[in-house]
């Protein structure tokens, strides 16, 4: 019990600080977040990913949403462990490759159909070059398969790379928000590459214009 009430009010400073330091806000593109079951796919560049998207959700449905979180991370230390698996409830994930704890589709499969909302990264890591958008891996096409009636929605995270670029410890305070797009269907008979492009395209048209820029000039630049 205190134990539950410690991540309750760990849960509200997280969600403060964020705030304090991001001045996160949801800017939603042909929907809204509600009480329907979600599977969110995000890009991925910062271990505070989840924690913004999280943030910007309804009070209501943030205890109905759970982010896919790489255990060997969050597991690695009792502060960690505590704000991953208490605060957040998040499915912890391994990424060693030992098979140990089951396939991830699989983990996530089982989540989705016992009611969670998920936050999911489709990169499967974090994307810390230039790139604009890693590869995105097939979980999200089988789990569109597996489960037909959850909504999957895009998300574009903006900025928050250069809130807490790798290695740093202290965030450098600038505005972030949180795109969400319309939800995308697997539409019958589709193949998995043709969804992976329409769920990759969904995500890329939630940037912000000055992101587009650099690569509009590369390619008119390029011969």
């Amino acid at each position: 019990m205190l134990r539950r009430a410690l991540a309750i009010v760990a849960g509200k400073l997280i969600i403060g600080a964020a705030g304090l330091l991001t001045g996160v806000r949801a800017i939603c593109s042909g929907t809204t977040p509600k009480a329907e079951q979600t599977l969110y796919f995000a890009n991925h560049t910062s271990h505070g990913d989840f924690v913004l998207l999280w943030a910007t959700l309804p009070p209501d449905l943030r205890a109905l949403t759970r982010p896919v979180a790489g255990q060997d991370y969050w597991m690695a230390s009792k502060v960690r462990q505590f704000i991953g698996a208490d605060v957040f409830n998040a499915l912890m994930i391994r990424r060693d490759g030992s098979g140990q704890g089951g396939n991830p589709v699989d983990q996530m499969k089982e989540a989705l159909e016992g009611g969670d909302s998920l936050i999911m990264f489709p990169e499967g890591t974090r994307n810390t070059g230039d790139d604009i958008l890693l590869p995105l891996k097939s979980g999200l096409y089988h789990l569109a398969r597996a489960c037909p009636n959850v909504r999957l929605v895009p998300v574009w995270i903006e900025n928050l790379k250069r809130v807490l670029p790798k290695g740093t410890l202290v965030p450098i305070p600038l505005a972030c928000t949180v795109r969400f797009g319309a939800p995308i269907q697997l539409a019958e008979g589709e193949d998995k590459a043709g969804f992976m492009a329409r769920a990759r395209t969904a995500m890329l048209d939630l940037r912000p214009e000055y992101d587009r820029v650099p690569e509009q000039e590369k390619a008119a630049t390029t011969p």
